[in-house]
């Protein structure tokens, strides 16, 4: 038996791993990232902490929309548009990590992380994007919004590359970044040019696991060396 027909007999198995893999390691960068933040009061590692969380959502909307899209149309809807908004969110919210300082001036700005006034525009903008892509029937805005997302993430990342005097995790957060620019422009391109092949999305999900485990490891290791600190 090929690789490819094993992979699409055993398709629904695989999105549920994946899918648990994906959350597990989301909800793992949560905890710590929270734990860093209380160590250290840093509003972009409040921020960056708030993306994962959305990943996390967004990976069980997925799965929850692909378990449900045979059942009932209006009902995989809702839910493929939250699948949508809350994965364009962790890709704003990673964008925002790197950016809050030119937004926020003092504390009375960042009372909360989730709802503050700057963070509303990126989720109204979310919203309109899920919706715009539930009406035209396609992932076209979606895809556009987090290339843009990324591509500025990348470019803001290797800036601090340069500037920071501890670059480790500056390291991580740039080539995470351009993994994480990679998959969206591919997966753009399955879906114009190559009508979402099975391959193809194979490969771009292995981009997008080796973003999750390099941030993963990223923030494994900059929280230990920051408890031995502490």
């Amino acid at each position: 038996m090929s690789l490819s027909l094993l992979i699409l007999e055993n398709k629904w198995v695989l999105e549920v791993l994946y899918m648990f893999l994906i959350t597990s390691i989301c909800l793992v960068i949560v905890s710590k990232a929270d734990r860093f933040f209380r160590l250290t009061s840093h509003q972009g590692i409040r921020y960056f902490r708030n993306a994962f969380l959305f990943y996390a959502v967004a990976f069980v909307f997925r799965y929850i929309f692909g378990l449900f899209a045979d059942f009932s149309l209006n009902y995989s809807e809702v839910v493929r548009g939250m699948f949508e908004y809350s994965i364009i969110m962790a890709g704003f919210f990673l964008l925002y990590s790197l950016i809050w300082k030119k937004f926020e001036f003092s504390e009375r700005d960042n009372n909360t992380s989730l709802f503050n006034g700057k963070i509303m525009v990126f989720h109204s903008i979310a919203l309109i994007v899920a919706i715009l892509d539930i009406l035209w029937g396609n992932y076209y805005f979606m895809f556009s919004s987090q290339i843009i997302a990324f591509l500025f993430a990348s470019i803001i990342s290797f800036r601090n590359c340069k500037n920071i005097k501890s670059k480790k995790f500056s390291k991580f957060y740039f080539i995470a970044m351009l993994l994480g620019l990679s998959a969206w422009i591919l997966n753009f391109l399955v879906a114009t040019y190559f009508h979402w092949r099975h391959m193809v999305l194979l490969d771009i999900g292995l981009i997008n696991g080796m973003f999750f485990i390099l941030i993963l490891y990223g923030v494994v290791k900059i929280t230990k060396n920051g408890n031995k600190k502490a």
